[in-house]
């Protein structure tokens, strides 16, 4: 039971991903409607069997602050999707700074990006384009809907329509 749930406020908006343990004590409790099971999975008990929840829809509407995608080394890495943004290598993966620490760049989503070791050897101290290194694209801070959506890596089809994904 790795699967994952998606689970909507009252509104219909993403709000979290949680495990089918927890979405069917949701829906057991009250606290949650299914929306969507997967096909033809179920749980069962000795005496029944219920629908393995695919999507659930919170009944009382949580009021959230604006959700962040926070900033760490392993969400930059899925933004980038595990390449070096210089050579396009997958291997020996570091973060680079494009304006460096050392000429007062910071580490922010639009200023950090996965990097080889070997190409950030050779970058140093200097901005790529002092070097004749390109950026394969430019860096970016993900909305938490385009990261639920993209940079998960477990999307199930049944969350497509609820989170605006291009159908596979």
């Amino acid at each position: 039971m790795n699967q994952r749930v998606l689970v909507l406020n009252q509104d219909y908006g993403p709000l979290t991903v949680c495990s089918i343990q927890r979405a069917f004590l949701l829906i057991f409790l009250g606290k949650a409607e299914l929306i969507s099971g997967f096909d033809g999975q179920f749980l069962r008990t000795v005496t029944a069997k219920f629908p393995k929840p695919a999507v659930v829809r919170i009944l009382n509407y949580i009021s959230i602050p604006y959700k962040d995608v926070e900033l760490s080394r392993q969400n930059v890495f899925k933004r980038d999707s595990y390449r070096c943004q210089y050579c396009g290598t997958s291997k020996d993966l570091t973060l680079d700074h494009v304006l460096p620490r050392s000429r007062k760049g910071r580490s922010s989503w639009t200023n950090l990006v996965t990097a080889c070791k070997s190409c950030n050897a050779r970058k140093g101290n200097a901005l790529p384009e002092e070097i004749g290194l390109t950026l394969k694209s430019k860096p970016y801070k993900p909305s938490f809907i385009l990261f639920l959506r993209d940079f998960s890596g477990f999307i199930q089809d049944e969350w497509r329509p609820f989170l605006n994904a291009k159908s596979a």
